[in-house]
């Protein structure tokens, strides 16, 4: 029986319990040669390549309908509301950011494609976490008459996927927030640069 998510308790976790992070205490020294303290969260995750995870950016190429990107939804206690985002995920530890890609977008999505560009090494929160990734941008060619193909998601992985045209991003995203649902900050800074990037070859015409 389906129902919603919910917040049912929190409480301080122990460095010993934690799987995934750590919470680090940074010792440096500033410009003028003060001595000082920082707090940080750290993955325990990172491999070889040496990024943690990756997002994907895709473009969807149909022969009769516009550009259009793939989103998802899902639940993130941290924040306890739905994520708007891109599909993401961890860089497994032999893994390049391009293999995880692909496959996160599969797994997540159903849909395969082939990476046209990876980012550099990109960090959220630099002031309060060393957690860093990469964007990928992914190109999805489609034909008429392809039926939505299936996910394939781990247990206790509960992601709806959405497809919106490129050129409606900006203001369905907006939408998403006027229904309490909370926007990935790279996903709104992705699709903003499409917004006012039209806008502004609209204004010079």
């Amino acid at each position: 029986m389906s129902q919603n998510p919910r917040i049912d308790k929190v409480t301080p976790l122990a460095a010993s319990e934690a799987k995934w992070i750590e919470i680090q205490k940074i010792d440096w020294t500033d410009q003028t040669g003060k001595a000082r303290t920082w707090e940080s969260a750290s993955r325990k995750t990172r491999g070889k390549s040496g990024v943690d995870a990756v997002a994907i950016a895709s473009i969807l190429r149909h022969p009769s309908r516009p550009p259009s990107t793939i989103i998802v939804l899902q639940y993130r206690p941290p924040i306890g509301a739905i994520c708007v985002e891109f599909p993401a995920g961890l860089i497994d530890a032999n893994e390049s950011p391009e293999t995880a890609a692909t496959r996160e977008l599969k797994e997540e999505t159903g849909y395969v494609g082939r990476v046209l560009d990876i980012s550099p090494t990109i960090v959220a929160d630099p002031g309060m976490s060393t957690a860093n990734m990469q964007l990928a941008t992914v190109e999805v060619i489609l034909n008429e008459g392809d039926e939505e193909p299936e996910q394939h998601l781990d247990d206790g992985e509960f992601i709806e996927r959405v497809v919106v045209p490129i050129d409606e991003l900006y203001d369905r995203l907006k939408t998403f927030s006027k229904e309490g649902k909370i926007v990935s900050a790279k996903l709104f800074h992705w699709a903003a640069g499409f917004h006012f990037a039209k806008a502004e070859a609209l204004s010079v015409q």
